[in-house]
């Protein structure tokens, strides 16, 4: 399992018997955390920390061991913050700076100053806070008693996200041709994706799928086809597209787990060998969280398969999407996320019916597909962009709701939201951004959980909330482009 260090702070001047004290506590606020936090994250306390050599050991041991995402530090006592410069530069792990007491309340009756040495959280962390800041530390702050379920709610938090920050280093992405002829947005900087975010992203011949896709057995086949009428309505009586896609996913299924790929991009411009796009394949696909971006969208893939990592055990739903088209009236504005095959069924709001119908470009057999309406509830958008010097994520707060009115004729899966503020400003805000049309979409995840995942992959974030004002976002975006100069 993955685990979180637990390093108490002090210093030598105190004496053994509350050294001794302060180690004891420390390791009794660990145990409670790892109680709470068993299901996500092991929480393992080292040894007090009492001078400078015993500190960069403590981050030393963090850094070298494999199954370690990131470190909860805490000062119990006062602890001078000369004697973490070291060890401080040498961290390689996510730090989440926990200001907190062993004790919940003040004993005021009783209390004297062996109280008051040994319970110094208040300006120990303080100190060490200082040198963190100086260092220009990236950490996250957590403030509360740690029993208190909002300070759970955060270090949980923090452990979800290091750990997805851990999957994605080394995460494999491939690449079935490259991305749509003279797009623009979907483009990006390969080399520089896996620098910063350790995604290792190659291209793959379409015909290396192809030739698994000709030694599908009919017993393969069959048993996908259970799978999808256990799932799925069958809504169609064109059952041999149906068995098309089931060949494709069941090639794609072996062709990812042999690479240990975690996400994947096609492209309809580059489908030879194949009768027909991938639709319904890839839909089932993506219901199990790997990620998938159109039109050689790599980085929309990636991203996806992060976020959905993010999102396991929570509920809700995370995939892609695409901003297809809008209702334009006037104070009821909505937007028509879809694409033209691949939305997963993680956000349908009933059974999704498996349809076929044409592809109106390609050039190929009509493909099967899931169709059905999506949820409703409060959600984000999310785009990653290439701005030419650095990464930019762009986060908006949208709300999913029902569509106004049935669809009978658009043969695609579809969701519905609203942007906030209100559909001009974030519209306008997403544009001025540079955000793609491509999306990840989550209704589990937050902004908060992308905040920290921006800031612990130093990646430049953009929220886009019920707060947006266009005149402060211009500004700030113009900022942005001055301090990445």
């Amino acid at each position: 399992m993955k685990r979180l260090y637990f390093l108490i702070g002090s210093q030598d001047l105190y004496g053994d018997e509350t050294l001794k004290q302060a180690q004891n506590d420390g390791y009794e606020m660990a145990s409670f955390l790892n109680e709470k936090l068993s299901d996500t994250v092991e929480v393992k306390p080292l040894p007090i920390i009492r001078n400078s050599n015993e500190a960069f050991d403590a981050c030393a041991t963090v850094n070298i061991d494999k199954e370690c995402v990131g470190v909860i530090m805490w000062m119990h006592t006062f602890s001078p913050a000369k004697m973490w410069i070291r060890a401080l530069q040498s961290l390689q792990k996510p730090m989440l700076h926990l200001h907190t007491q062993y004790n919940e309340k003040l004993p005021y009756s009783s209390i004297d100053m062996d109280f008051m040495n040994l319970n110094q959280s208040a300006h120990g962390d303080r100190e060490f806070g200082f040198i963190c800041t100086r260092l220009n530390i990236n950490r996250e702050v957590v403030v509360g008693y740690y029993k208190n379920e909002s300070v759970i709610e955060k270090i949980k938090q923090f452990a979800s996200v290091v750990k997805t920050i851990d999957f994605s280093k080394g995460m494999r992405v491939a690449m079935f041709g490259n991305n749509m002829r003279d797009v623009a947005v979907t483009d990006g900087d390969r080399v520089e994706s896996e620098i910063h975010f350790g995604w290792n992203v190659n291209y793959y011949g379409i015909g290396d799928l192809v030739d698994i896709i000709n030694d599908v057995t009919d017993a393969e086949i069959d048993a996908k086809l259970n799978e999808y009428n256990s799932l799925y309505e069958m809504d169609t009586d064109n059952f041999e597209s149906v068995k098309e896609q089931a060949k494709y996913e069941v090639a794609l299924e072996k062709f990812l787990e042999k690479n240990n790929i975690s996400a994947f991009t096609d492209t309809f411009e580059d489908l030879h060998g194949l009768r027909q796009l991938p639709g319904l394949a890839v839909q089932n696909i993506m219901k199990n969280g790997v990620g998938f971006g159109p039109e050689g969208d790599y980085k929309t893939s990636a991203l996806g398969a992060v976020l959905s990592k993010m999102a396991e055990g929570r509920k809700g739903a995370t995939g892609f999407t695409e901003d297809y088209t809008y209702d334009l009236t006037d104070g009821e504005e909505l937007e028509l996320a879809s694409h033209m095959l691949e939305v997963s069924p993680v956000f349908a709001e009933t059974k999704p019916k498996i349809q076929v119908h044409p592809l109106s470009i390609g050039g190929k057999e009509a493909p099967a597909r899931l169709v059905f309406d999506g949820i409703k509830g409060e959600g984000i958008a999310v785009s990653l962009v290439d701005m030419g010097n650095r990464f930019r994520l762009i986060c908006a707060k949208i709300e999913l709701v029902k569509q106004p009115e049935e669809m009978p004729k658009l043969p695609v899966a579809r969701l519905m939201w609203k942007l906030k503020p209100d559909f001009k400003t974030g519209a306008a805000a997403w544009i001025y951004a540079g955000g793609a049309h491509h999306a990840v979409v989550s209704t589990c995840l937050t902004v908060d959980d992308i905040r920290l995942f921006a800031k612990f992959t130093d990646t430049e974030l953009v929220v886009i909330d019920e707060n947006t004002d266009l005149v402060t976002f211009e500004q700030n975006l113009k900022m942005l482009d001055v301090i990445a100069k």
